[in-house]
């Protein structure tokens, strides 16, 4: 009675993770597979194709008619979008750091008033975030556009990179900025050489966390934007109902498939490194 019990306690487990890993991928699935139907009707798979794929580089040498225009300012969608995710995860990696260990360095009491100030823009609707960026640059710049839309995607980008930051600075030993500056190092020195080496994981983790807050936003961006800057969810949208080239599915599974590239890469590297530092440990 009791190997039943733990096979069907283990067939409920194997039906319960298989159940979320089709709701969680089957979108990916869907749409990498809509990159390779020769169709523009989504709802007919026609013939196996790779023209979207060409098409998404150089329209007028794979695609004819309207779908040259259609993949033309998608191409110059993509192009608004890759540039302002990497400046504003650049940028905001930069300052959430900064802004990390200075809150990090404050009281206690201080410390939970900044943190509490940095979690409105992440609890705060997107709706309300983007319309108060648009009042406020509206006011400031003449023109919305590119500037406005990098500023806004820099402002909800940062205080992630401080969630992601402030655990690892609660990790690392208190005295270990003190010890470097009595060892000569002068204050900025002292957190290059040693604070950040010591918390490069929740770095990279805060500025993975902003590219992808940045690359797919579609709401903050219709406000600040303000149609003159369209990014990939903008066009996406403008175009709901209208003609949209199949390239967006070819753009969405690269995306898809080269961050997953990315942090597969990424975790082996970090493996080896393991490894190899465990072996040079238990050699000494």
């Amino acid at each position: 009675m009791s190997r039943v019990k733990k096979i069907s306690s283990i067939l409920l487990k194997v039906v319960f993770i298989g159940i979320a890993v089709i709701l969680i991928y089957m979108p990916i699935v869907v749409i990498a597979l809509q990159s390779f139907n020769g169709s523009k009707n989504n709802e007919i798979f026609t013939e196996f194709s790779g023209k979207w794929y060409g098409g998404l580089f150089y329209p007028e040498g794979f695609l004819e008619g309207n779908d040259v225009q259609n993949a033309s300012d998608l191409q110059e969608a993509i192009v608004n979008t890759l540039m302002v995710t990497t400046l504003s995860t650049i940028i905001s990696t930069i300052l959430g750091v900064i802004f990390a260990i200075g809150i990090h360095s404050l009281s206690r009491k201080k410390r939970q008033r900044m943190i509490l100030l940095n979690n409105v823009p992440i609890i705060n609707a997107d709706i309300v975030t983007g319309v108060t960026l648009m009042i406020v640059f509206s006011i400031i710049f003449s023109e919305l556009g590119f500037t406005s839309l990098l500023l806004s995607h820099i402002f909800f980008c940062i205080p992630y990179v401080v969630l992601s930051v402030l655990p690892k600075l609660s990790e690392i030993d208190n005295n270990l900025y003190d010890a470097a500056v009595d060892l000569g190092c002068n204050s900025v020195k002292a957190i290059w050489k040693v604070i950040l080496p010591a918390i490069k994981s929740g770095i990279i983790m805060g500025m993975l966390l902003a590219f992808t807050m940045s690359i797919d936003d579609f709401t903050i961006s219709f406000f600040t934007g303000a149609r003159i800057f369209n990014n990939v969810s903008m066009i996406v949208y403008l175009r709901k109902g209208k003609a949209l080239s199949p390239s967006a599915y070819a753009y969405n599974t690269i995306l898809t498939f080269g961050i997953l590239f990315v942090l597969i890469g990424y975790n082996i590297y970090i493996h080896f490194k393991n490894n190899k530092k465990n072996i040079k440990n238990a050699s000494k």
